[in-house]
């Protein structure tokens, strides 16, 4: 059934993200799925026949390297990891290079870590990329390059992947394409759980509903979909969460067709500077901030000042991107701090006017600026 709301949210968007987990692009014994992924580059086809372009956001390399070395199960250690996506990411590029060809398109691999967006160069050289392939009409294939990324330089898994994706493109619609139908508004395995079509204002409160299980072959679970959604919806986007296994999913997406569960904006589309600072990059430390600083930057949109910091987690130079976070350890914000971390440690809880005292100099007012702040909350 066709649905006015759905109709005008694909007619309004330009570039449509769709993120693909493990467990829809494997079959049982780990091997890719020929038939599934041939189906959905189908559909891929179909929405770039529109004029809207895709970027591909697709994992599948560990679980393709877990099938041709044979093993049994998803390796523990790293190296392990990391060498079974070595081997799988050929096997799954050339599929997808394959499927593509079939409806005239050629395929590139860009494969990414957190480094990519913290560094905002590299940042921008990404989406320079992106576009230029856009251009000569090449479909993107995104994934994190798991062969050489460690804790430190992690995007996370690819939800957050394909949610950082769409801090960079224009007028993006998100889509993220898992083993199950949506969210449901209890556990999936229950059979008298449906399915929620429609979440109008999303918030933490959906982390409720999260089942406590995890993908068998993929690193993420409906925990980390979840959080990739709030991410998105929170920088104005809205974002369709449905079954990969569904064979015309993409197809009623471009249609209106009501399928999964809709996420909607909250609010505007935010600006792409302030997306970079609130979502393109993870924070390279953290500011806990007293009711008052809190309350300021929250909700009169004004800048931070020391006195009302009163922790400083991590270790980072002046210029870096730093989370904010109330003392009821809620996330409230991000941006871009004029101190090193431990200048803000000998500053905090003072007035502007003591900072002189504390270190010989007062190169800022304010330890970060208002216009380099990002709300997320």
């Amino acid at each position: 059934m066709q649905d006015l709301v759905r109709q005008e949210i694909f007619q309004a968007c330009k570039t449509v993200i769709v993120k693909i987990g493990t467990n829809v692009l494997t079959t049982e014994n780990d091997r890719l799925d020929l038939v599934r992924i041939q189906c959905i580059a189908d559909q891929i086809h179909r929405i770039q026949e529109t004029g809207r372009r895709v970027v591909l956001v697709s994992s599948g390399a560990v679980g393709a390297g877990i099938g041709i070395l044979g093993l049994n199960r998803r390796p523990d250690s790293l190296p392990e990891l990391q060498a079974a996506a070595a081997i799988g990411q050929p096997s799954l590029m050339r599929t997808w290079d394959d499927a593509m060809l079939r409806s005239g398109h050629r395929t590139a691999q860009l494969l990414l870590t957190g480094n990519d967006f913290r560094n905002r160069q590299r940042y921008l050289n990404v989406r320079n990329t992106i576009r230029t392939l856009f251009d000569f009409n090449v479909i993107p294939i995104v994934n994190e390059n798991d062969t050489v990324s460690i804790k430190e330089i992690a995007v996370g898994d690819n939800d957050q992947l394909a949610s950082m994706l769409a801090t960079l493109l224009p007028e993006p619609l998100l889509v993220i394409l898992s083993g199950i139908a949506g969210l449901y508004d209890g556990p999936p395995s229950n059979p008298a759980s449906k399915v929620v079509p429609l979440v109008e204002k999303p918030d933490e409160s959906l982390l409720k509903l999260v089942a406590a299980e995890q993908s068998t072959r993929g690193r993420g679970g409906m925990g980390s979909k979840l959080k990739a959604i709030l991410a998105a919806t929170g920088m104005g986007e809205t974002v369709i969460l449905a079954s990969g296994r569904s064979d015309t999913v993409l197809d009623d997406i471009r249609n209106g067709v009501s399928t999964g569960t809709l996420f909607l904006a909250k609010g505007e589309a935010v600006p792409s500077w302030k997306r970079w600072i609130g979502f393109g990059a993870p924070p390279a430390g953290m500011l806990v901030l007293d009711e008052g600083a809190t309350k300021a930057v929250r909700e009169s949109g004004r800048s931070l000042l020391a006195v009302g910091i009163t922790d400083v987690q991590g270790e980072f130079e002046s210029g870096s991107l730093v989370g904010l976070r109330a003392k009821d350890g809620t996330d409230i914000a991000r941006g871009l701090a004029n101190y090193s971390s431990d200048e803000i440690r000998r500053i905090q809880g003072r007035r502007s006017d003591q900072i002189a005292a504390a270190l010989g100099h007062v190169p800022y007012g304010e330890v970060i600026h208002r216009d380099n702040l990002a709300l997320l909350t």
